[in-house]
Formats: C-alpha cells, structure tokens, sequence
C-alpha cells in the first residue's frame, strides 16, 4: 500500500467517525440540557469536527445537537449567530460561544458550571 493511500483512508475513517453523533449524547434541542454543555454541529463541517474530535479526548460531558436534523435547533443557533448558522456553536449553562476553541470550552465550563471557580 502506497503512503497516499493509507493517508487517504487514515482521512476517510476520522472524516465517518468525526461524523457520528457521540454515542450516548446524541440529542435535540428539546432533550438537551441546557444548564450544562451542549454542541450544536452540522454534518460535513471541518471545524465541527476538530472540535468534536478534541472534545471526545476531554472527560466533559456534553450533548450534540445536528442543526440539519433539528430545525428548533438551527433556528437556535441562527438566533445567536447574527442570523447564520455558524458551527460549531457551543453552549456552556445556556451562554453560546460561536465557533469557539476546546480550550475556551473548558474554561468557560470551568467558570460557569465548576463551584469552586
């Protein structure tokens, strides 16, 4: 097997698992909570998928919501991104951050849901 080949299919498998909802954590905007971290996401997004890979290696939980399969959800996030539905949007005890980083998810995690912060 060549190398662009196995670079190819090492691309592939992230691109189908980064895709996936988080088994477990799957959810809509109805059934998520809210008071704590939910992911708001699109299939076929680069930067959802950097994300949502990084999340997947931290302890937080969190639940995913796909804006394409969720219209209450796209409408959500339309409401907090100047009317476009910008993913990654993140919200932290119901305070969204648009397109934000993993570490400024943990720490707004740290400040707003962490008593001892």
């Amino acid at each position: 097997m060549s190398p662009t080949t196995f670079v190819l299919i090492i691309v592939f498998v992230v691109l189908v698992v980064t895709n996936l909802p988080h088994r477990g954590r799957a959810t809509s905007y109805q059934d998520a909570d809210h008071q704590g971290v939910v992911v708001y996401w699109r299939p076929g997004c680069r930067y959802c998928m950097r994300l949502r890979t990084r999340l997947r290696f931290t302890r937080l939980r969190y639940s995913e919501v796909n804006i394409w399969g969720d219209p209450e959800a796209a409408a959500f996030v339309r409401s907090v991104a100047d009317g476009n539905e910008t993913v990654p949007t993140v919200t932290v005890a119901g305070k969204a951050m648009v397109n934000p980083s993993k570490s400024q998810v943990l720490e707004a995690v740290r400040t707003r849901l962490d008593p001892q912060a």
